[in-house]
């Protein structure tokens, strides 16, 4: 894939950039490299005030930035502003936790005797530089969320970020050079998918983390396991959204819309498959398949938008697939499933109903504005429908009962559950899936542990 920003809204070619060569990435490791050792011994409170004027700049630039995140991936401009926002805030709240969350851990008094030990203590201390290898659907927030946490834990950043999204990568780095962040504590590298495998068996690369398709996911978790590097893996999620009798079903219905076709649908954690009791299944449907009809689809630099095109040709080419064999199969289209006419990547706001476990869409992720509805007859197939899927990322729960909350905490494969609202990333709480969704956490002290060397220091009597 060419490194280019193609607006997906017209198909056109803004501008396109020389993927770099073996010399440069060789200088920009080897700065990596020398920049950790200075950087690592940094203290919080001067991180901390470099991380807090990033997140002053970021605010700064949000509406240019926003625009640029929609031109290179066709997201809702006002979708692409809260973006930046929401990153801005992250990078606050990692500025004034990571002191605490790294904090020296000191075992009970008791296991230290035991131990035979005048004192013991717990240290987190950075690995060095990570490899941070990106997608496109989220271009600002998947970064920070790695970085933001990385960066206060004295690690340094090399982003290979998607190759769709060359703009909104040169601009993470750029924001952090004028922060006052040294030149190689964050660097982007303008390079192909190929580039990575040899960069991970540099021995100066510490880990790596990858939010992406699950292919992806396989190959970084296949060179890091061979190089035995840790990685953090964040990979598709097909999140179901379970509908039981007692919940507020208009409230269900208005928040699924929203749940479904964030980001034009593009989203690993959007709630795709709709488990709906029988009882309240048909007033559901109704709600819900009226709302996707009425959603406002066009030009993502209108702010009227709600839906704008996919990312890209093959995106579209590749939900039409799926809706087109669920059709053949059986399925019943409620709306949409049909290519508009004119330029650009859209794909309406479809609902499909009659799903079997034949289809493929059963099985496979729809990465754009596709639902699919299921009847369940009771809670025990609405938890055997829901965990009937590959992936294990998130999950929603609409129910008053607390013991039907109590069954799906404990039942559902699921990397998060979320009781009587969507799924959502927040900086204080740990994000991150199961099964084929991947493995490791971001965001909390979770995440910002995940790159660090975990020191036992025993003294003797």
């Amino acid at each position: 894939m060419p490194i280019a920003t193609v607006n997906p809204a017209n198909g056109e070619t803004i501008k396109t950039y020389e993927a770099m060569g073996a010399e440069e990435i060789e200088r920009r490791i080897q700065l990596a490299e020398a920049t950790f050792r200075t950087y690592r011994e940094s203290g919080f409170a001067e991180r901390a005030r470099l991380l807090n004027r990033a997140a002053d700049l970021l605010d700064e630039d949000q509406h240019d930035i926003g625009r640029v995140m929609t031109t290179e991936m066709g997201k809702p401009v006002k979708q692409a502003r809260a973006e930046a926002a929401k990153c801005a805030k992250a990078m606050r709240w990692y500025a004034a936790n990571a002191e605490s969350l790294l904090a020296d851990e000191e075992p009970a008094e008791s296991d230290v005797r035991d131990s035979g030990a005048s004192r013991v203590h717990v240290r987190y201390r950075p690995l060095g530089p990570v490899l941070a290898v990106m997608p496109w659907n989220f271009p600002l927030w998947q970064v920070i969320r790695f970085a933001a946490p990385a960066l206060m834990a004295g690690n340094v950043g090399l982003l290979k970020h998607a190759s769709n999204v060359p703009q909104t990568a040169l601009y993470l780095e750029d924001l952090f050079h004028r922060a006052g962040f040294t030149e190689g504590c964050f660097q982007t590298l303008l390079i192909g998918s190929g580039a990575v495998d040899e960069i991970l068996r540099d021995e100066r690369v510490k880990a790596a983390t990858l939010t992406g398709s699950e292919p992806a996911g396989r190959a970084v978790a296949s060179t890091a396991g061979e190089m035995v590097k840790k990685t953090v893996l964040e990979l598709g999620g097909s999140d179901p959204f379970v509908v039981m009798p007692s919940a507020d079903v208009d409230r269900a219905a208005q928040v699924a819309v929203t749940a479904r076709v964030q980001n034009n649908g593009q989203s690993c954690i959007a709630a795709k498959r709709f488990i709906v009791h029988t009882d309240v299944y048909d007033a559901f449907a109704e709600r819900f398949t009226e709302a996707m009809k009425a959603l406002e689809v066009g030009d993502p630099m209108a702010e009227e938008t709600e839906v704008g095109p996919l990312a890209s040709e093959q995106g579209r080419a590749d939900v039409e697939e799926l809706v087109d064999d669920a059709r053949r199969s059986g399925a019943t289209v409620l709306c949409g499933g049909e290519r508009p006419a004119g330029d650009g990547w859209y794909y309406p706001p479809t609902v499909l109903a009659d799903i079997t476990r034949e289809m493929r869409i059963h099985r496979e992720e729809a990465f754009g504005p596709v639902a699919t509805l299921y009847r369940a007859g009771d809670l025990d197939e609405a938890v055997l429908i829901a965990n009937d899927s590959p992936f294990g990322l998130s999950s929603n729960v609409w129910t008053r009962e607390e013991s039907d909350v109590d069954r799906f905490v404990r039942d559902l494969e699921a990397g998060g559950v979320f009781v009587n609202g969507m799924t959502a990333s927040h900086p204080a709480f740990p994000f991150g899936g199961v099964k084929r969704s991947g493995y490791g956490r971001e965001l909390s002290g979770h995440g910002i542990r995940e790159f660090c060397n975990i020191t036992t220091v025993w003294h003797g009597a």
